[in-house]
C-alpha cells in the first residue's frame, strides 16, 4: 500500500505527500490507513456480511492523508465505495503514466531508465541505512528518516525498476532473470520487514549494479 502510493495521498485530486521532513529535520508523516468499507457494522460504509479478513485486506484499504482520510469518513454518503475504489485505480493509472514504463530497443536504453533509480537508492542507503555513521549516535533521528526514507522512496524505486525491467524482459540475459527475481524477492522482503516487523529477507542482489550494462 504505501509503496503503490509513491508517497503520496491516493486521493487522486490531492497533492499531499505523506513522509515528509520538518524544517529542524525531524522525520514526519501523515499517512493513514483507511477502511473503504469501514471495519466495524457502525461505521461509515459499513457492509455487515464482510469477514474480519475481508475488512481487513488490501482491497479494502486505501491510503490516505488525515485530512481526506477524516473527509471520507464524516461524510460517507458524499464518499461511496464506488469512488474510493476509483481513486485507487486512478492513482494507480497515474502512476505507471509518471513510470514511463515502454518497451526499449537497446539494453543501453534500459540502463539509462533504471540507473538513477537504483543511484538514488544507493545514495540514501548509505546516508539513512543501518550501515550508516549515524548508528553510532543514540540521539541521531536518522532511523525515523530512514523507515520513511523506505517506504516513500526505496520501495517505490524498486517498484519502478521491476516493471522497467519486466517490461524489457527479453532483452535480458538467462543469469540477468534470475538477478530480476532476486531483487523482486528482496523488495517483496522490504515491504514486509517495514510494515509488519517481519525479520530477515532477501538481500540486495549485488548482480543489480551491473544489470544491462554489458551485452549481457
Amino acid at each position: 500500500m504505501f509503496a503503490d502510493s509513491a508517497g503520496y495521498c491516493q486521493n487522486p485530486a490531492c497533492a499531499q505527500q505523506l513522509f515528509v521532513d520538518t524544517a529542524k529535520g525531524e522525520a514526519i508523516h501523515f499517512a493513514e490507513m483507511a477502511h473503504i468499507f469501514a471495519a466495524s457494522d457502525n461505521g461509515p460504509r459499513s457492509k455487515a456480511d464482510l469477514t474480519d479478513a475481508e475488512r481487513g485486506s488490501y482491497d479494502n484499504l486505501i491510503l490516505l492523508c488525515a485530512n481526506c482520510h477524516t473527509t471520507i469518513d464524516k461524510a460517507p454518503d458524499d464518499y461511496p465505495d464506488t469512488l474510493i475504489r476509483q481513486w485507487k485505480r486512478d492513482r494507480a493509472e497515474r502512476l505507471a503514466d509518471l513510470f514511463s514504463v515502454k518497451a526499449f530497443a537497446s539494453r543501453a536504453e534500459v540502463r539509462a531508465a533504471i540507473e538513477p533509480l537504483l543511484t538514488a537508492n544507493k545514495v540514501t542507503f548509505e546516508t539513512y541505512g543501518p550501515g550508516s555513521d549515524a548508528r553510532f549516535d543514540i540521539e541521531s533521528e536518522v532511523p525515523t528518516a530512514w523507515h520513511r526514507k523506505m517506504l516513500g522512496s526505496i520501495i517505490p524505486n524498486n517498484k519502478r525498476i521491476l516493471a522497467i525491467l519486466d517490461k524489457n524482459r527479453g532483452l535480458a540475459s538467462g543469469r540477468e532473470a534470475v538477478t530480476v527475481e532476486k531483487f523482486r524477492q528482496h523488495t517483496d522482503d522490504l515491504i514486509a520487514r517495514h510494515l509488519t516487523d517481519a525479520d530477515g529477507g532477501q538481500r540486495f542482489p549485488g548482480a543489480m549494479d551491473q544489470i544491462m550494462v554489458d551485452d549481457g
